[in-house]
């Protein structure tokens, strides 16, 4: 595993690093661990939904005419 040294920190915010670390029942280490892990999670881009997938796939395909909008349109049920 790899090892990160950050210097200069200031008394207060290590002060509060041990206070959460206390709380959470882990070692200050850990708890760092645990916020660094918490801010690389937040920065990764949310996965691409469905919908998006599938409106970009046929994106070039295009339409001829606009699709009609139905407000608030009963439709018919289909005779088999």
């Amino acid at each position: 595993m790899a090892q990160v040294v950050v210097r200069n920190i200031e008394e207060e915010v290590k002060k509060q690093l041990k206070q959460r670390a206390a709380q959470h029942g882990w070692s200050m280490e850990e708890e760092v661990r645990q916020i660094l892990r918490n801010a690389i999670r937040i920065a990764e881009p949310p996965a691409v939904k469905l919908g998006s997938r599938i409106a970009k796939r046929f994106n070039d395909v295009g339409l001829a005419e606009p699709l009609p909008e139905l407000h608030q349109a009963i439709g018919t049920p289909m005779s088999f």
